[in-house]
């Protein structure tokens, strides 16, 4: 089983950092895409950041700017470097990747259980 486990959530006060990151685990051959959504209480998931195998990266316009995706190909770990931060961020943030366990299996998507960032005085 390919398993994604998120660390570096918390709380934190407007202005502040945080760098969450996401390590998938597991029989993996390769991984293609690997990304962050969130979803705040009563809002829709949606796409923080993303970033491809060859480090072409991607940001909604609410964090371009501020947040800062990588991803360390040799440890199947992709982060997200968040500064100046603001309440607005608050949100569960999930990870997300495009991964195939073998030469002759297809990609899936898969996700990890979500991590909560708080921001507030």
């Amino acid at each position: 089983q390919v398993m994604l486990v998120e660390s570096g959530g918390g709380l934190v006060q407007p202005g502040g950092s945080l760098r969450l990151s996401c390590a998938a685990s597991g029989i993996i051959f390769n991984i293609n895409v690997m990304g962050w959504y969130r979803q705040a209480p009563g809002k829709q998931r949606e796409l923080v950041a993303s970033i491809t195998s060859g480090g072409t990266t991607n940001y909604a316009d609410s964090v371009k700017d501020r947040f800062t995706i990588s991803r360390d190909n040799a440890n199947n770990t992709v982060y997200l470097q968040m500064n100046s931060l603001k309440p607005e961020d608050t949100a569960v943030y999930y990870c997300n990747a495009d991964i195939r366990s073998g030469r002759q299996r297809p990609y899936f998507y898969y996700w990890g259980q979500g991590t909560q960032v708080t921001v507030s005085s």
